[in-house]
């Protein structure tokens, strides 16, 4: 892809995700084109329907936690650093619109191989918090990546949210 096009769809897939957030799936394409600077031909080209656009979004941002996910895993000095690492990861994207598009017919069967790797790597993260003694061991990798997906999921979450403290507080294992 050309850089100018690459660069075209940056900007329209940063304002769709700004967008979606702000106001939710009323967003009209042409606003998405407008905020991005650009025409609603350019976007057009690019994502012929709303559904596309979404898809993309949902991609990419399961992408980039997949990438992150990795590299903290090679990287955190221990699972339970890794683990939080991704968590701030997943509230830094757009996930509940990531949920919500993958829970509908998909064009993109990327997506579920996408999450399917995501989750793989946090059930990873989690068995080693587990076997270091930092998180309990009375819950399932599944089930505890089943929580996160429920908390980090939904609209409105940011950083410091308090749920995650919480989520966090209850899952850390401390000496006695």
């Amino acid at each position: 892809m050309r850089s100018d096009a690459r660069r075209n769809r940056d900007l329209i897939l940063g304002a769709a995700v700004d967008l979606f957030i702000e106001r939710g799936p009323a967003a009209s394409m042409e606003e998405i084109a407008r905020s991005a600077g650009l025409g609603v031909g350019t976007l057009y080209r690019h994502f012929p329907d709303r559904q596309s656009l979404l898809e993309e979004i949902a991609a990419d941002s399961l992408r980039r936690l997949y990438d992150y996910a990795q590299a903290r895993l090679d990287t955190a000095p221990s699972g339970w650093d890794a683990f939080v690492g991704i968590i701030e990861q997943c509230v830094a994207l757009p996930l509940a619109l990531t949920k919500a598009v993958s829970e509908t017919p998909l064009d993109k069967p990327e997506l579920d191989a996408l999450a399917e790797r995501s989750d793989a790597l946090i059930a990873e993260a989690v068995t080693r918090a587990q076997k270091q003694g930092d998180l309990r061991r009375d819950l399932s990798p599944a089930q505890v990546a089943d929580m996160l997906s429920v908390i980090v999921c939904r609209p409105g979450i940011r950083p410091g949210d308090p749920l995650i403290t919480v989520f966090l507080d209850g899952l850390r294992l401390r000496p006695a």
